[in-house]
């Protein structure tokens, strides 16, 4: 089975430790992107970034999207939702589907 890992500020990533993830807090967008690629290579199967982080290494995340493994999620932190990770779903709806079913052109 596949490790779960949760990169974001020490705030927004602690609680995940209660449920058994592995959480690595950074302080920059520039540590997320190392954080990133050294768990990836060490076989994490589910990556979860804060938006806060992901918003400023899109293309760095982007190296992970045609892969299996891993998943790399963008998700919201203790600030909030930047709405990064409801727009990539919607997109990959879209892009299986053909149309964009979820929300009807309102998000």
């Amino acid at each position: 089975m596949n490790k779960i890992g949760v990169i974001g500020d020490a705030q927004s990533v602690l609680g995940f430790k209660a449920f058994g993830l592995d959480v690595f807090a950074v302080n920059d967008p520039a540590e997320a992107a190392h954080t990133l690629h050294k768990i990836a290579k060490e076989g994490y199967g589910i990556i979860y970034i804060t938006e806060r982080f992901y918003k400023d290494i899109t293309e760095d995340a982007a190296r992970y999207a045609d892969m299996r493994i891993p998943a790399v999620i963008p998700i919201p932190g203790v600030d909030g939702s930047y709405g990064i990770g409801i727009t990539r779903v919607k997109k990959s709806v879209e892009r299986a589907v053909g149309a964009d079913i979820l929300f009807g052109g309102d998000q």
